[in-house]
């Protein structure tokens, strides 16, 4: 897994428990994509509408249990992200 994908785990991982849920992806992307883009933790075109945020999460949910653990987020996300 990719240090870029820790990294943006991490700042999407509002409440710090190690796992993300819906509303974080969704609220993090929007709040602070911009600036991790601008950071370079993002591609700019990967900063999207709630609609993109929510297919994102839902692509990388693998076991279907409504939150990401790192690994299935890394593993979306480095392919997604060309990481």
């Amino acid at each position: 897994m990719s240090e870029k994908a820790r990294r943006l785990f991490d700042a999407l991982d509002l409440d710090q428990d190690g796992t993300l849920t819906r509303a974080e992806v969704i609220g993090a992307l929007r709040s602070k994509g911009p600036t991790l883009a601008a950071q370079g933790a993002i591609p700019f075109w990967g900063v999207g509408d709630t609609e993109d945020s929510s297919a994102l999460f839902d692509a990388a949910d693998q076991n279907g249990d409504r939150v990401l653990s790192f690994e299935e987020f890394a593993a979306v996300v480095d392919r997604r992200f060309g990481w």
